[in-house]
């Protein structure tokens, strides 16, 4: 059967181009996976196997006779109410722990990045191509972080090089500033898949690296790009609209309290172009800060 090409179906090079700009430019199996289906399958198969292992081993406990003189299985089980109820595991939390570690030992940016780049406990790792480390000058006032890489970022190894890149140089071009008089990294190093949102738990297996990395680079202000930037490193819930143009401050692992301002992501400016002038607002302070840190 001939199927027919993207240049004979119109529809479907406009699809395959929306998947393009929507982060989507590889397939990570040859085939669909019903990950729900599989996970079905394995509870059956454990529940079978449970229940085939009970037939399979007759009751040998001795009998015991209740008060009301009724047989029964003799049991050294306690009281319902007495038992200890379990303690449920937090996924992934070893990993955290030794990226915590592995964090805490890096004394310079360089032995940090030669940590990430040997860390295996996070999943995004490996379907990124990149380590997107940082980029910038890491001697510079001003540090900027934002959530993860996308696409352009993921294939070039470096954080703000897309579209969302482009628009931040121009917002740091109308301060007086461009990416030798800034530090620009991210929350989470790694591309996420499709550049789906990070999980709750990706983020706080890298969080120790972010942190670690402010606590190196010590800029004298800090710009928290985007809502999931400013959650974690302000320890807030708040929205990114109510956070932003609000001095906040970010306190480092050594006890350092950086003035930070939350403001919106480039990429949301993008999608959103008449809030450019609430991000202005944001950087002018920034700049108004920086010269009374000067």
């Amino acid at each position: 059967m001939n199927f027919p090409s993207p240049q004979d179906r119109p529809e479907l090079r406009e699809l395959l181009a929306f998947y393009l700009e929507a982060g989507v430019d590889e397939a990570l199996t040859e085939e669909p996976v019903d990950r729900f289906a599989e996970a079905v399958r394995a509870q059956n198969a454990a529940h079978a196997a449970s229940t085939a292992e009970q037939v399979s081993k007759p009751d040998r406990r001795p009998q015991s006779t209740n008060a009301q003189g009724f047989a029964g299985t003799a049991t050294s089980d306690p009281p319902l109410a007495q038992r200890t109820p379990a303690t449920a595991a937090v996924p992934d939390e070893a990993q955290a722990q030794l990226a915590r570690q592995l964090a805490a030992q890096a004394s310079t940016l360089e032995e940090l990045r030669e940590a990430m780049a040997g860390f295996d406990g996070c999943n995004l790792k490996f379907t990124a191509k990149n380590l997107v480390f940082a980029d910038g000058n890491p001697n510079a006032a001003l540090m900027l972080v934002g959530e993860a890489p996308g696409r352009d970022e993921d294939l070039e190894g470096l954080p703000f090089v897309g579209r969302s890149g482009r628009l931040l140089d121009r917002m740091l071009a109308a301060i007086g500033l461009d990416r030798n008089s800034a530090y620009i990294a991210n929350v989470i190093p790694w591309r996420p898949p499709g550049n789906r949102t990070p999980t709750p738990h990706e983020t706080e297996i890298c969080r120790p690296f972010i942190e670690r990395q402010i606590e190196l680079v010590g800029p004298k202000v800090l710009v928290n790009l985007g809502g999931p930037s400013a959650k974690t490193l302000l320890n807030t819930t708040e929205g990114i609209l109510r956070l932003r143009g609000n001095w906040r401050s970010h306190t480092t692992g050594n006890g350092t309290t950086i003035p930070a301002m939350p403001t919106l992501h480039p990429a949301y400016l993008l999608r959103t172009p008449a809030h450019k002038r609430l991000a202005w607002r944001d950087f002018v302070e920034v700049k108004m800060k920086l010269r009374s840190l000067s």
